[in-house]
């Protein structure tokens, strides 16, 4: 009715980085009445277009973090990016806030080194063997000993900014300055990790609820330069491979504690499975979720960590994904071949809304179902191919 007063929300979460995953988020909290907060660091950042209220910050200023949360005081902190003052989630938790899923686990997620100690020498988890690096000279010393080719990362960053493989020793200076230029925060150190012979990289989507652990069917991603550009969903694993996987996941979940979606990213291997990293909430590679399941991953962050059940989580078709990623810097652009992609059947695109295209960045993603696999992975690399972004303005 016209005039009608607006009802009270249930609840309200801060999301602590606002890109095409945290977009999806606000959407589904705000489908179960969730007042909705975004912060980031770039201004009209893809959330912030959904949301209720948004607010432009250096999230690794810890003083003006702590400020925006204490002003806004929202039931639930939300962390969606790695370069946040988690030191600031600690101390706001034992101050009575709620972070997702935890603050310690947020601390440790989002910083490689403290991740890879908790899975290799707390739980015991088969990892890559891996070293770390304060600077060039000591980055030349750990590649000389764990042997190349080996990768190299920032202890901090995302979608695969700032890691290289290092296939000779020559190679390790232009490495360590790939590794610092991608960097997400301001520590000069870096992770060495021996080189995975794998047979396949999966996702393991891992849901703590009020119900328990729940897994998603496999999904399997092919990565370029550290950053995936297709998905699918199921990836076959024999059942060994399948309880291995599980075993592990709810092994590193456990550990880390609260309620959430965990992308679990692992090594299918022929002597096993090997952890490779984990995220305490929706994975980009999980996008294909979107067009396969009964409850995307999305919906499924939202409702575990509003401390709703989650009984099951059913695959209801074989489905991909295929991402379209910018080659240029700029902020004149549209995204152009819709029409041709969304002839192909069982076929949708998520335009991410991104102010701003840089080389390498992801700009939308293409979702196709079909009946078996094979044809959905065909179907999304067609209809990515199909999208550009389109300078002729």
């Amino acid at each position: 009715m016209w005039g009608a007063p607006v009802s009270k929300y249930a609840k309200s979460i801060m999301l602590l980085g606002g890109g095409e995953l945290g977009k999806e988020v606000v959407i589904e909290a705000q489908r179960l009445g969730v007042r909705t907060i975004v912060v980031d660091r770039y201004e009209n950042a893809p959330a912030m277009g959904v949301a209720h209220e948004s607010f432009m910050l250096d999230m690794l200023d810890g003083e003006a973090l702590k400020s925006l949360i204490l002003q806004i005081s929202p039931d639930l902190i939300v962390p969606e990016i790695e370069a946040i003052a988690t030191s600031v989630l600690v101390e706001l938790e034992k101050d009575g806030f709620k972070v997702i899923p935890t603050a310690t686990a947020a601390l440790l997620t989002m910083d490689r080194e403290g991740i890879r100690r908790l899975a290799s020498e707390e739980l015991g988890l088969p990892t890559a063997k891996y070293l770390f690096a304060n600077s060039l000279e000591e980055l030349e010393a750990a590649v000389a000993e764990i042997g190349v080719p080996c990768v190299i990362k920032p202890l901090m960053s995302s979608s695969g900014k700032g890691q290289s493989v290092c296939r000779r020793q020559e190679d390790v200076a232009s490495c360590w300055n790939t590794a610092l230029e991608g960097a997400r925060a301001k520590k000069m150190r870096v992770i060495v990790e021996s080189f995975v012979p794998f047979v396949s990289e999966i996702t393991l989507l891992t849901v703590r609820s009020a119900s328990g652990t729940i897994f998603c069917p496999p999904i399997g991603h092919i990565q370029k330069d550290g950053d995936y550009v297709e998905s699918w969903q199921p990836h076959f694993l024999s059942p060994e491979q399948l309880s291995e996987a599980e075993s592990i996941a709810k092994k590193i979940t456990d550990a880390l504690g609260g309620y959430g979606l965990f992308g679990v990213e692992l090594f299918v291997t022929t002597g096993g499975i090997v952890f490779s990293e984990v995220s305490p909430r929706p994975h980009d590679t999980g996008m294909v979720t979107m067009v396969t399941q009964d409850m995307s991953e999305f919906a499924l962050h939202v409702r575990a960590i509003l401390g709703f059940p989650i009984p099951s989580v059913q695959l209801l078709t074989p489905g991909a994904s295929a991402t379209l990623k910018a080659d240029r810097e700029g902020e004149d652009f549209q995204i152009s071949g819709m029409n041709e992609a969304l002839s192909l059947p069982r076929t949708q695109i998520r335009v991410f809304g991104k102010p701003l295209s840089k080389p390498g960045r992801r700009m939308a993603v293409a979702l196709s179902a079909a009946d078996d696999v094979e044809t959905a992975r065909s179907r999304a690399k067609q209809a990515a191919n199909l999208l550009k972004v389109d300078w002729s303005n």
